[in-house]
């Protein structure tokens, strides 16, 4: 045991990278899923599962595989943090090692200490596929995690969340077919009533991933359900955490991408409402890996749930010093092109092909932060000369730079005058004025 607490320290040392990255998807280094969003202080913490591909004797190929978690942490929703690997399938004492089935988990803390479930195969299970939770508990959001030696006893099923209400009772919520609550004892370590079937739902097509939250006294269970083909964001409504519960609405549609799975939370913070969730942004020919994003969320007047449109700008604000991927658009005209910069290293992102003159696309809530920039970069190549302006607001808005790219398929970064100074905070639009087929990766301002 002293080994494996070494390691994991080690590896949430060592994982402190920062990543600088306001749009959606949140995570551009690896894959990500099911993302279990909590606020623990002045941070935002995700805890999602994640996905790699398999390889032979690792993993079912064409499934899912995740063989551990990591956790991601920001203070602004702009600069997120990986703090590492917290659990592995190899550091559970009662898991099977090899299953690679470390499923969607969720966090909470309660008495000084947080509290992680995690659904996977325990050892002995009949074909690997005996699902489930067990419960690995730290000092810090971000570990080191140390797993119980059992998982919690009467529990089968996958997707665990945990709800504290404001009378302190713990509960938790789990799929297995049907969606589960129980009550759990103060130790958060055990069941305090025996499981019951949350009815009222929706009885055809599956139904899983299971998160709870209150808002002025209205209790919120959303989860994933397969209404027609693949999976969308449903919610119902309660006025206790067990139910029961009325069907509400759909909180977000079938992904466009045809992404067979969803998963979701809901968190408040600094006075907004957001919904985490995945799609296939990175791997869009394989579903099962999948990666994490984030928009904002609001309610209508009686308390029902506006739905949630998907964007690929997502939240927070950029600063003008950090490469601006204007890819992760807010808005553009139906000429403009998104691709991946190289299909075989899909984690190097996408660039923005500017197809004709007139072509424009608009990136939002950009923070100059009343610095005097002089300056913009570009990294772009075009298949001729080509002249691109950056305006504010709109496409005819008030020219902030121009830019002139020269013809070749190598990528050139340039650096042009500013023609005016921005505001604090801009909406920028970048406008093909002349030329054809130009592509930008991003640019940024000095």
């Amino acid at each position: 045991m002293k080994k494996f607490k070494f390691w994991l320290l080690l590896g949430s040392l060592i994982g402190f990278a920062a990543l600088s990255d306001a749009q959606n998807p949140l995570i551009r280094d690896q894959f990500s899923a099911d993302p279990s969003a909590r606020v623990f202080g002045d941070r935002v913490y995700v805890y999602p599962s994640h996905d790699i591909k398999a390889t032979p004797g690792h993993g079912r190929p064409g499934w899912f595989c995740m063989e551990d978690y990591h956790v991601f942490s920001s203070a602004n929703l702009t600069d997120w943090t990986d703090h590492g690997m917290i659990i592995s399938q190899t550091t559970v004492p009662w898991a099977e090692p090899t299953s690679y089935s470390m499923w969607a988990p969720d966090c909470i803390f309660r008495n000084g200490k947080y509290y992680m479930y995690f659904p996977t195969t325990a050892k002995g299970s009949e074909n690997g596929r005996g699902f489930t939770i067990g419960v690995a508990i730290a000092d810090k959001p971000y570990g080191p995690f140390i797993p119980q030696q059992e998982p919690i006893t009467g529990v089968h099923g996958i997707d665990p969340n945990v709800f504290i209400d404001k009378d302190g009772q713990a509960y938790l919520y789990w799929a297995q077919g049907n969606l589960y609550a129980a009550k759990l004892k103060e130790n958060m370590l055990e069941l305090a009533s025996e499981p019951i079937i949350l009815a009222n739902l929706p009885d055809k097509g599956l139904k899983e991933g299971p998160y709870l939250f209150e808002r002025k006294g209205i209790y919120y269970l959303t989860y994933p359900h397969v209404a027609n083909k693949i999976e969308r964001l449903e919610y119902a409504t309660g006025n206790n955490p067990m139910g029961p519960f009325t069907f509400a609405g759909v909180l977000m549609d079938e992904s466009a991408s045809g992404c067979w799975t969803n998963h979701q939370s809901i968190i408040q913070f600094k006075n907004q409402w957001y919904l985490f969730y995945h799609n296939d942004d990175l791997s869009p020919n394989f579903d099962k890996n999948r990666s994490i994003r984030c928009d904002s969320l609001f309610f209508n007047a009686d308390g029902t749930i506006k739905k949630v449109i998907p964007t690929l700008r997502g939240v927070g604000i950029t600063k003008a010093s950090e490469k601006i991927q204007i890819d992760r658009y807010s808005d553009k005209d139906s000429t403009v092109q998104i691709s991946f910069l190289d299909t075989a290293k899909r984690f190097d992102g996408w660039k923005t092909t500017l197809k004709d003159a007139g072509s424009w696309i608009r990136y939002n809530r950009v923070d100059f932060n009343g610095k005097k920039f002089k300056e913009m970069q570009v990294m772009a190549n075009s298949e001729g000369p080509a002249t691109i302006e950056v305006r504010l607001g709109n496409a005819t808005g008030q020219l902030l730079a121009t830019a002139n790219i020269g013809k070749g398929s190598d990528w050139q970064l340039t650096q042009h005058r500013l023609t005016s100074l921005p505001p604090k905070i801009a909406d920028l639009v970048i406008v093909l004025k002349s030329g054809t087929g130009a592509n930008i990766d991003w640019i940024s301002f000095k």
